[in-house]
């Protein structure tokens, strides 16, 4: 594909490709951050610490306002491996994207137990994979939250979970809140490949294909579809596979609710579920998109339930950055935000190597 210069088209008003690649990494983190202080709080609870309103702002989480959780921490290792994975194909023809992936999510895991030997590193797939730019990061090198059934998988040895060969049978939503680069740099297959990288920790239909279904919303929001579209053409797209009718019925279900005439409300949202599972956390994302009048309304209201508000507040910053690009992102979101710069720079070298004719960087991103 041509390059492609940051910022917005000045005719046309729409965000070039590399604007949404930062967008959807930027976005999704500051709604990460913003929900990672309520993350395990009521409804109620949230009022009664930041008013009727519910939290308007970054709130003191882990330390520090503007921390980002495990969901972050997780969608930058997915981009750190959709970029390993290419590099390993162009130094030898071919790459099992899967294992590179699988490896990725090991590292992530390294920095969550902190001990090379106990990754289960698999043998046959080159040198312990303790290695790269991104592992190296002091900031992620922090627990915060970290979902169990991604700790478990991982923990679980080196045999890779499918959809036809399940780990488990979780639909627990952490699946799908790290896959949204996926959808940034594949085309056709983004929704095989999100259900593919979900399925290596998550077994149930539903947890692997609301991946899926957020992968291919965010391609085809990238390529200039409507939000709405995307979001029915996913839909339809899980209703003709086998168990992939509670994902179709949840995204149903968020795109009729952001037809009403109603500003969107809590039990607006809650009505969808908690986030709590894949499904409940795309559907209440998805919803929290469409009826946005801007980035920072957007996820806000995708934090302020009583279910899993950084999940939800993560998938809407990144659907709302895909769409709109960075330039929505007000600097009073992105000047706080952990781990920006690292953040800026993952999303520049996705692009680049997927779009911007980057040659590989081998050292940064070692082929394995």
């Amino acid at each position: 594909m041509a390059n492609e210069s940051s910022g917005h088209n000045k005719e046309t008003g729409v965000p070039s490709r590399h604007d949404r690649f930062l967008g959807c990494l930027l976005g999704g983190a500051v709604g990460d951050a913003l929900g990672a202080p309520i993350e395990f709080d009521s409804w109620s609870e949230i009022q009664g610490w930041f008013g009727a309103g519910g939290l308007r702002d970054y709130a003191a989480a882990y330390g520090r306002r503007g921390a980002i959780t495990d969901d972050t921490q997780m969608t930058l290792f997915t981009a750190e491996g959709l970029i390993r994975a290419r590099n390993r194909s162009a130094e030898s023809g071919i790459a099992d994207v899967d294992a590179v992936m699988h490896r990725a999510y090991e590292r992530w895991l390294l920095t969550q137990v902190g001990d090379p030997e106990a990754v289960p590193w698999d043998p046959d797939f080159g040198p312990r994979s303790n290695s790269g730019w991104l592992v190296t990061q002091p900031f992620l090198q922090q627990r915060r939250a970290p979902g169990n059934t991604c700790l478990r998988a991982l923990l679980n040895g080196y045999r890779l979970g499918t959809p036809t060969s399940p780990m488990n049978q979780s639909k627990g939503c952490g699946g799908v809140m790290r896959v949204a680069p996926v959808g940034l740099v594949c085309d056709a297959d983004s929704f095989d490949l999100g259900c593919r990288f979900a399925a290596l920790t998550h077994g149930h239909p539903s947890g692997w294909m609301a991946a899926g279904a957020l992968a291919a919303i965010v391609e085809q929001v990238t390529r200039g579809v409507d939000l709405d579209v995307a979001a029915q053409n996913a839909a339809e797209r899980c209703q003709g596979i086998a168990g992939g009718y509670e994902v179709a019925e949840a995204l149903e279900a968020a795109v009729a609710l952001s037809q009403t005439s109603r500003r969107p409300s809590t039990d607006d949202i809650e009505s969808l579920g908690e986030g709590w599972v894949a499904e409940e956390a795309l559907a209440i994302s998805v919803y929290c998109a469409l009826t946005a009048a801007d980035f920072r309304d957007g996820v806000l209201n995708a934090v302020n339930h009583s279910g899993d508000s950084d999940s939800t507040g993560s998938i809407t910053g990144n659907l709302l950055g895909t769409s709109l690009g960075v330039g929505a992102i007000d600097d009073g979101l992105l000047e706080p935000l952990e781990g920006r710069q690292v953040i800026e720079q993952i999303a520049d070298d996705l692009y680049y190597a997927f779009v911007g004719g980057w040659e590989p960087d081998s050292e940064r991103y070692p082929p394995w």
